[in-house]
């Protein structure tokens, strides 16, 4: 024990520091959450534009992207910096098309949830099934993505505190459900934004580790362009880690990239984000600098798996290849130095309670305001209490879950992603932009995209080694689109009445 605290202390430390941190956060705003429902699911619409900006970042790069991604390089080379290219053209489109007059909107229509959104946007007798049903999607999918950010993180805590797995899941679950259930929005928010600050720095401190270990930037592209290391089908890798398109498909760069950008454009946890800031000047400065701070980590982190070729052996290598979740644990075992373990560790716990928390409140809200509270109503004491207890009940189910993960954390991911992609989006653009959408038009192509998600990844892509590349979110959202603007046309109706509509499109 003496000698593993003098190994690990400091880590074990700033850990301990931060943790201690996030949970005073949620304390803290313990009493103002509960005031109400508006106060704890939205913060009642008075964050800061830095800090929404800083949030939007955070909970977007999540630990999926800081080890799962980073890690995916490793196996598809530098040609996997693409994916965080098409990430970032997402978190432009999101801020200059949709975050305003998702705002705007939500605060006309008095909206606290994405799905509470659709009902009060479409306003007819079907616009309650909208409702449950896009809560039940947000449910599911919810699962696959909380489950990835568990697993990347508890890899991280075995490879450098020599945390067995089960132990690391549980700690950043719970510990992120605790000051979630305290402080709501506001916890979520405000430790969102100190998370984004350090995730900012780690991404810049964790690229240059590499370059570091071997002795420079020539001395470490010449490294890796001239590998020894062999493929996962054991082919000769020679120069396919700089070379584009040698070790993975343009086209499955590309389905991963929509499916994990596009959820900046319809995944709840983002667009919520939109309904808690100020005002107007706010926005436009989140609307400048959240692409920034994404972009310039998606830069940092989107390769680094490629870079840390020239730190394994071919042996090391060999396993690594076969387990790309472990690349970065890996990267800070074989550096041993206890300060930049410690401060990466922090940064990667951040990366995950970031996004978790907000995932977290999501599903919360969802069960019990959107399918319990619409279904039986309740006193807003009482959603409160239960939004907490729902909160922590899914906690538990997703580390159950997170035992036996059925997928690695980048295809866990993506999966959630095309899910929300596929099932929302027709249905939020459609409600922000086409006065003609119709509630049947949105209700078709929720019910569409997530059949169309589920079908052909499970019966096609995973069945058929010609489609394996072509990923579900290309088929999946196409279909939703055209199912949207049909019905809708089909539909006109139905379409609700002008008074309604001129108090949302002003």
């Amino acid at each position: 024990m003496t000698e593993y605290l003098l190994d690990n202390g400091f880590i074990i430390v700033l850990t301990l520091v931060y943790i201690a941190f996030c949970l005073g956060i949620g304390w803290h705003f313990k009493k103002k959450a509960a005031s109400g429902v508006r106060e704890y699911y939205i913060a009642k619409r008075e964050i800061p534009g830095w800090v929404i900006s800083l949030a939007f970042f955070s909970t977007s790069a999540s630990t999926n992207t800081y080890i799962g991604q980073a890690g995916k390089a490793f196996q598809y080379g530098l040609s996997w910096a693409w994916v965080g290219l098409i990430w970032a053209i997402f978190c432009v489109i999101a801020w200059l098309v949709l975050g305003p007059r998702m705002r705007n909107q939500s605060a006309a229509l008095k909206s606290f949830t994405v799905p509470d959104y659709f009902q009060l946007r479409y306003k007819s007798n079907l616009s309650k099934s909208i409702r449950i049903l896009s809560a039940v999607a947000i449910l599911f999918a919810t699962m696959f993505y909380m489950v990835g950010i568990a697993k990347g993180c508890a890899h991280v805590l075995e490879s450098v505190l020599q945390i067995p797995y089960a132990w690391g899941a549980f700690l950043i679950l719970f510990i992120t459900c605790a000051y979630t259930i305290w402080g709501g929005m506001y916890s979520v928010l405000w430790t969102d934004a100190v998370q984004g600050i350090i995730m900012f720095g780690v991404a810049i401190i964790m690229v240059s580790l590499p370059f570091i270990y071997v002795g420079g930037v020539d001395e470490l592209m010449t490294k890796i362009a001239t590998t020894d290391h062999v493929t996962k089908a054991g082919q000769p890798i020679e120069n396919g880690l700089v070379s584009f398109g040698v070790l993975v498909s343009f086209m499955y760069i590309l389905g991963i990239g929509l499916s994990i950008g596009m959820k900046q454009i319809s995944d709840p946890k983002s667009l919520i984000r939109f309904y808690s800031i100020d005002n107007a000047k706010s926005m436009k400065f989140a609307m400048i600098w959240t692409p920034i701070f994404l972009g310039v980590s998606l830069v940092c982190v989107m390769g680094l798996g490629a870079l840390v070729h020239g730190m394994a052996t071919a042996e090391e290598a060999a396993y690594l290849i076969e387990n790309t979740d472990e690349v970065v644990g890996f990267m800070l075992q074989k550096m041993d130095n206890q300060f930049i373990s410690g401060i990466c560790v922090a940064g990667l716990f951040a990366a995950g309670m970031s996004s978790l928390a907000s995932v977290i409140l999501i599903v919360g809200t969802a069960f019990v305001k959107d399918i319990w509270d619409t279904m039986k109503p309740q006193p807003e004491e009482q959603i409160i209490k239960n939004t907490k207890w729902a909160m922590f009940a899914y906690c538990v189910l997703v580390f159950l879950i997170s035992l036996y993960p059925p997928a690695g954390i980048v295809e866990l991911t993506a999966f959630a992603g095309a899910v929300f992609a596929a099932s929302f989006f027709p249905a939020i653009f459609g409600g922000l932009y086409l006065k003609w959408g119709t509630d049947l038009g949105a209700l078709s192509s929720m019910i569409v995209g997530m059949v169309s998600t589920v079908v052909w990844r499970f019966g096609f892509r995973l069945r058929v080694e010609s489609l394996k590349d072509l990923h579900e979110i290309i088929p999946a959202f196409l279909i939703s689109c055209v199912v949207y603007v049909v019905v809708s046309l089909m539909s006109q109706g139905r379409v609700p009445d002008k008074k309604h509509l001129s108090k949302l499109f002003k």
